[in-house]
């Protein structure tokens, strides 16, 4: 190829890069100007303020007012199982009896020992009365004497100690029956007829009280006082439970107690409420969410709930500036008051929202009301001949 071939070539490389370029620019142009150029149709609304009378959420956990693990406190095997797994028991109602044969027999030997021990120290007692009345008369010997007052108080102590082995027997005895410390529901046991079992160690069954039951939640140190006040009127109406299945529970509660310190890591404290359960609907373990109902002591700023949408645990909504266009706004949200809710943070009192459409719109893209552009299209349609 020679010289003249090779400025050629190179004059039309140039001005094919140049082409690709100058086409790469145009798209990236059209397609800024087509985005500034689109309009979306939405529905407006406007941030106002009042008072507002809504309720706040808190999640809370279902908690037993008494809750005990049952263990083996004799060794041996099970013989019976009074109760089926999950019934409601009574205090002190038989639930377990661990072979008592050895325990009884135990019994009947302490019995024993202590009638010997006793019989033995009566006739110590006789013994000690005959050297006594000798004893005035000089008539035996003081060594004697002393003997017979160490038997007596020896054999006084041989009765203590069969009288405490005989309620150890009977303590034994008794414990190889495992009574319900309180009425409540028991759960699934987990030792079956014939199992070995150890005391202390053998787990056997869990019991739970049922009714009343507690809920326990954390709520904001800035709340406590609020919360104190509602624990000293005995309020119910200011509380109700929304289950796991989304139902709202029947059952009214009130604020009971409320903890002794702020947990320093959170800034939150535990308050529990209790609740009836005669129908055993709230189990122990439940997450289930309160509802409190508040009434904000000064105006509030407010927006349609709708407006609001969550991403990735972050609250937004789309205000709309001057130039009709719509800017995306982090918000912090208050207590929800029926079809709207408290905006903390985010938007100022009389700013213009999107409340419907917010799918559609983009940060920065061009709104209109929705009606208003519907018109529009309505007018400038071909009549029908």
């Amino acid at each position: 190829m020679n010289k003249r071939q090779l400025l050629f070539a190179f004059f039309l490389g140039t001005a094919l890069v140049w082409t690709s370029c100058g086409n790469k620019d145009a798209k990236k142009q059209g397609a800024a100007q087509a985005q500034a150029e689109k309009v979306v149709p939405v529905t407006f609304g406007a941030a106002s303020h009042e008072i507002v009378t809504g309720t706040i959420s808190y999640p809370s956990t279902v908690k037993p007012l008494n809750e005990a693990d049952l263990f083996a406190e004799v060794s041996g095997y099970i013989t019976k199982i009074y109760v089926s797994d999950g019934a409601v028991v009574s205090k002190g109602q038989a639930l377990y009896e661990i072979d008592g044969t050895r325990y009884n027999a135990a019994v009947q030997q302490a019995k024993a020992s202590l009638q010997i021990a006793q019989t033995d120290l009566d006739r110590q007692k006789r013994d000690l009365a005959r050297y006594q009345v000798l004893a005035d008369k000089d008539a035996i010997a003081k060594q004697v004497y002393d003997n017979a007052v160490s038997n007596v108080a020896a054999s006084q102590a041989q009765v203590e100690s069969a009288r405490a082995a005989l309620v150890t027997a009977n303590t034994n005895l008794s414990r190889s029956t495992i009574r319900a410390p309180f009425s409540g529901t028991v759960g699934i046991s987990q030792v079956r007829l014939g199992a070995l079992v150890n005391p202390g160690s053998t787990l056997l069954n869990t019991l739970s009280s049922t009714s009343p039951i507690a809920i326990e939640f954390q709520v904001n140190e800035k709340d406590i006082s609020k919360f104190v006040q509602m624990q000293s009127n005995h309020s119910s109406s200011d509380l109700s439970l929304l289950l796991p299945d989304g139902s709202t529970y029947e059952g009214k509660g009130s604020i009971t107690t409320i903890d002794r310190a702020v947990d320093p890591a959170t800034g939150t404290i535990k308050v529990r409420a209790t609740f009836p359960n005669n129908a055993n609907a709230l189990r122990a373990g439940m997450n289930i969410t309160m509802n409190v109902s508040t009434t904000s002591p000064t105006e509030e700023i407010v927006v349609p709930y709708k407006a609001v949408f969550e991403q990735l645990g972050v609250f937004n909504l789309y205000a709309v500036n001057d130039s009709s266009k719509a800017e995306i706004r982090q918000v912090k949200l208050g207590i929800k008051a029926g079809d709207k809710i408290v905006i903390k943070e985010g938007v100022k009192d009389g700013e213009k929202i999107v409340v419907d459409g917010a799918m559609n719109v983009q940060n920065g893209v061009k709104v209109v009301d929705a009606a208003t552009a519907a018109q529009q299209a309505a007018k400038g349609a071909p009549k029908g001949k």
